[in-house]
């Protein structure tokens, strides 16, 4: 009896753990797919004489619901699948947005030219689906309702206490070098910003599991625990926000988007695994195939990033399609307008980076995603 019981709850992980892992791939797809609509929709717009603001055209606004959609997606999947799923499933848009930059170019080089244009790109791109298969494969089968009572028993075990002492000492070092002595290196900001979002993952997965329950007709959102878990999902994700875009004025982008992902995903996984203990009972193979896994898709992420490096900006539609875009980029006038922040669970700003200005128009101010930031320059 109890080993069948076992193994019901064994296929019910199963089947919760895919549809987490499904709706996040899902959305991440339709997050690079917004990004680039409204993209489209900013470029037309400025090659042309039209008055309009760009929040009055049908693209831009298309482009915003997709965008809803699909971070919608994402949130969902926190209720069903663990965070070290799918925390590193947001390479997925990276790769999209890749692949979705190269497609709609249609430059007309030769073939070897294109290839080894775009060879880094290529072979990022397939390391970073090797990668992901094998997280997915390899990564936790764990699942539990998450109620307030099983949030307040995590939230109170010693694992997790432990792990929030640590992550205080370092985020307070980090941001006494940073702010009192003007230690603005790259990593020590993005290390603030990977920190912050650790917790803005594991509260967002509380939120949405709590929600999800009471959908379903076991009320949660009486307990004060989920507006304690919402304050704090909200407030870490503001102030990741503030320091990514301090961060990005300072750096160029690609070095942001690679050591990002990578820095975001390691933390949220080591968050995921204190406080979910989403790896318990995981035996070493699988924890050593997964951590495999991600070594691979950090490759594959930083090697698409590196492939845009170095390039002078390109549009990601061609030059004849939009009426008077060729003299737009001539006359270096800018694309889109700067939009200021705001904030969703996960949300990181994103600017563009004035060491680059001299060479690039402002075309790659997006609305403030996670997302963003790691495609824009991949586009």
């Amino acid at each position: 009896m109890e080993r069948g019981a076992g193994r019901f709850l064994s296929d019910n992980s199963y089947k919760e753990n895919l549809i987490g892992t499904l709706l996040a791939i899902f959305g991440n797809l339709v997050i690079s797919i917004s990004l680039n609509v409204q993209k489209y929709s900013h470029v037309r717009l400025s090659g042309t004489k039209d008055p309009r603001s760009y929040f009055r055209t049908k693209t831009w606004w298309l482009g915003l619901v997709l965008m809803l959609l699909g971070e919608l997606g994402v949130f969902i999947s926190y209720a069903f699948a663990p965070l070290s799923l799918v925390t590193p499933l947001s390479a997925v848009s990276i790769v999209a947005s890749s692949i979705l930059g190269i497609l709609f170019l249609r430059d007309k080089w030769k073939p070897q030219e294109f290839l080894r244009r775009y060879v880094l790109s290529f072979l990022g791109c397939a390391l970073t689906v090797i990668g992901i298969y094998l997280l997915v494969t390899f990564g936790p089968n764990t699942h539990e309702q998450l109620s307030s009572r099983n949030l307040e028993l995590h939230l109170l075990g010693w694992p997790f206490l432990l792990y929030l002492l640590v992550v205080i000492v370092i985020f307070c070092l980090l941001l006494y070098f940073y702010k009192r002595q003007n230690v603005a290196y790259l990593l020590i900001i993005l290390l603030l910003v990977a920190l912050l979002g650790s917790v803005t993952v594991v509260a967002a997965k509380g939120v949405s599991g709590m929600i999800i329950l009471s959908i379903q007709g076991n009320v949660q959102l009486v307990y004060p625990i989920f507006y304690v878990m919402l304050v704090c999902m909200i407030a870490a994700a503001i102030y990741q926000a503030a320091f990514l875009r301090e961060v990005s004025e300072l750096y160029d982008a690609s070095q942001i988007a690679s050591l990002s992902y990578i820095l975001s995903t390691t933390i949220a996984v080591i968050a995921g695994a204190t406080f979910y203990l989403e790896f318990k009972g995981a035996d070493a193979l699988h924890i050593c195939m997964f951590i495999f896994g991600s070594c691979i898709a950090f490759l594959g992420v930083f090697l698409i990033t590196q492939s845009k490096k170095k390039k002078m900006f390109e549009p990601y539609v061609v030059m004849d399609v939009i009426p008077g875009l060729r003299s737009m980029f001539d006359k270096k006038s800018p694309v889109q307008p700067e939009l200021s922040g705001s904030f969703s669970y996960g949300t990181l700003e994103n600017s563009g980076n004035p060491a680059n200005n001299q060479q690039l128009p402002e075309a790659h101010q997006e609305p403030n995603s996670v997302h963003s930031v790691m495609e824009s320059k991949l586009e």
